[in-house]
């Protein structure tokens, strides 16, 4: 269900606001609204387990050792 509300705004800003909206094929109503939405909804926080398992997986040919790769790179860069 949706309400009305009055605002009181500054001519220039609400002119502003005008056109900024038609700009955007939206209306000054829906951009308040989503505003209202973005600041009074709880935010939440993600663990980084949960971030990390949402990552891509690398797309590796199989049978490569990666640590022993990474040993010959590091040898040949450092010269040990």
């Amino acid at each position: 269900m949706k309400s009305r509300l009055n605002l009181t705004i500054d001519e220039k800003i609400l002119d502003k606001v005008k056109y900024y909206a038609e700009r955007h094929e939206t209306s000054v109503s829906e951009m308040v609204e989503t505003y209202f939405k973005s600041i009074t909804e709880e935010k939440k926080e993600e663990n980084i387990i949960t971030i990390v398992d949402q990552l891509k997986k690398p797309d590796l040919p199989e049978g490569v050792d990666l640590k022993k790769q990474y040993y010959q790179e590091q040898s040949k860069k450092y010269g040990f």
